[in-house]
């Protein structure tokens, strides 16, 4: 299998495991499609690793089985290439991705589909698919553009240059930058920590950002609300506010 979920205490690592370059080529993409979903079902996966590797997250799309689809072949295929990038996406749960090495074309649209990226000092990133003369397909022309702002997309799109780790991240491309030895027990440490939180707010949390973003500002009030007085009901609000009344912030124990 080129894709696998590992879990353990409560994190679930999406490790991509096709090398060299860890290529997302058809088959890749629907086991990524089928283990998100899994990882979306499972009640002992509370958070998500999405990794490569230690030298690699993922230079792109496997070019030579692209190179042999036609027009027809493409419209057939470009639905199910975005539904298994946007199965990451969509895991109601908080997701990392830690990238290492080349995360280019696919590799950075699948980054694109984390909360959150922790890139080694050895990263590259960017959507070179110009250079082909195609365009991303996989959500690069609309994640990127809504994580760093158009104009700054646009360069990284016309041009299909690649941006090392530091410029990554003073694009707000990647949220943190560490030596690349460190990067999955970074990511790990992350996902472990919210792997302990409130498991219903953080996703009410999540959809609430994900969701307001795409429409005006009083829907996503009202998506906020409802969602906010939803949580009421649930036990983790109950540990949550008893456990702050009687030892003070920071110290409940989520169920």
């Amino acid at each position: 299998m080129t894709v696998h979920l590992e879990v353990a205490e409560g994190v679930g690592t999406l490790r991509l495991d096709r090398p060299p370059m860890n290529a997302l080529d058809v088959a890749t993409q629907d086991r990524l499609k089928e283990l998100a979903e899994e990882a979306t079902r499972r009640d002992d996966v509370r958070a998500v690793v999405v990794y490569g590797g230690e030298k690699v997250f993922a230079a792109g799309a496997d070019i030579k089985e692209m190179q042999a689809m036609d027009h027809a072949a493409m419209v057939a295929r470009a639905r199910d290439l975005q539904d298994s990038f946007s199965a990451v996406a969509r895991i109601p749960k908080p997701v990392v991705a830690a990238v290492t090495g080349y995360a280019l074309g696919g590799g950075c649209e699948l980054a694109l589909c984390a909360d959150y990226r922790i890139a080694g000092d050895n990263a590259k990133l960017g959507q070179p698919e110009i250079l082909l003369g195609v365009i991303p397909g996989a959500g690069g022309t609309q994640r990127l553009s809504r994580l760093i702002g158009p104009s700054r997309a646009k360069d990284l799109i016309f041009t299909g240059r690649m941006v090392k780790a530091d410029e990554a991240l003073s694009l707000g491309l990647v949220d943190r930058v560490v030596p690349a030895a460190d990067v999955y027990t970074e990511a790990h440490a992350w996902a472990a920590k919210l792997a302990q939180g409130p498991a219903i707010a953080l996703r009410a949390a999540k959809e609430s950002i994900d969701a307001g973003l795409e429409t005006d500002l009083e829907t996503g009030l009202a998506i906020e609300r409802n969602w906010f007085a939803g949580l009421f009901a649930t036990e983790d609000r109950e540990i949550g506010m008893r456990s702050f009344v009687k030892e003070g912030p920071g110290k409940a124990k989520f169920r």
